[in-house]
């Protein structure tokens, strides 16, 4: 069963990712840049500290933004 919060960070990893394409599409940033951004959040949840759980958190969180870059889910690849 889903919570509030899940529908919530459902919401807000679309809302991004759509802002993320809206930006390359009208060239406010480059791909490049894009996936900078998407690189810097990753670190910063790899490189987070905390207890076992909290750690655990972090790391699926950077696991699922590194997919996303895989994926080129934020950023129209030609």
């Amino acid at each position: 069963m889903s919570t509030a919060s899940e529908h919530a960070g459902q919401a807000a990893l679309s809302i991004c990712e759509a802002l993320l394409l809206a930006m390359n599409d009208h060239g406010v940033l480059p791909e490049h840049e894009i996936v900078g951004v998407l690189r810097d959040a990753a670190a910063t949840h790899e490189n987070a500290i905390g207890t076992d759980q909290e750690t655990e958190n972090h790391r699926a969180v950077a696991d699922l933004i590194n997919a996303i870059i895989a994926g080129g889910n934020s950023v129209r690849r030609s």
